[in-house]
Formats: C-alpha cells, structure tokens, sequence
C-alpha cells in the first residue's frame, strides 16, 4: 500500500479531531485544533523513532508536522488578538 504523507498527516490529525471531548475541552477555546497538535506531536515522535523511513518518506512527512504544528499555533495566536 503507497500512502502519500498528506493521507497519513489527515489520518493522524483525524484521529486527533476524534477523540472524546473531555470537561477540560468543553471550557477551552479550539480544543479540536490542540487535539490536532497533540496527535501530530505523537505522529512526529514516532516516525522519529520507527525502524524505518517509511518508503524515504519520513523526512519530508517529519518537515510537514513541523510546519502544521507551528501553523496550528499561529492560528490559535492569531485568535488570542
């Protein structure tokens, strides 16, 4: 199976988006979007520490966590103004 890092970065952030919401997140503004930052800091940590590179991909795909992540934060910044 040939998955894109682009399948595999909606997949991860999916599965963040999807989690049960706690109380904590009922009281916090855009729990969806730290959910989704938590979910592709745990995709980051373990492609850092797979056997493998996942097909050369692993580079590129650690690249584009680094920029969703800060991307995210920047939004939630932008909210706070």
């Amino acid at each position: 199976m040939n998955l894109d890092r682009r399948t595999v970065l909606a997949g991860v952030t999916i599965a963040g988006i999807t989690t049960v919401t706690s109380m904590a997140d009922a009281q916090e503004r855009h729990p969806e979007i730290r959910r989704a930052i938590a979910s592709l800091e745990r995709a980051k940590e373990y492609m850092q520490h797979a056997a493998h590179d996942f097909g050369g991909h692993r580079a590129e795909a650690l690249e584009d966590c680094d920029h969703a992540i800060r991307q995210l934060q920047l939004a939630l910044q932008f909210d706070k103004r």
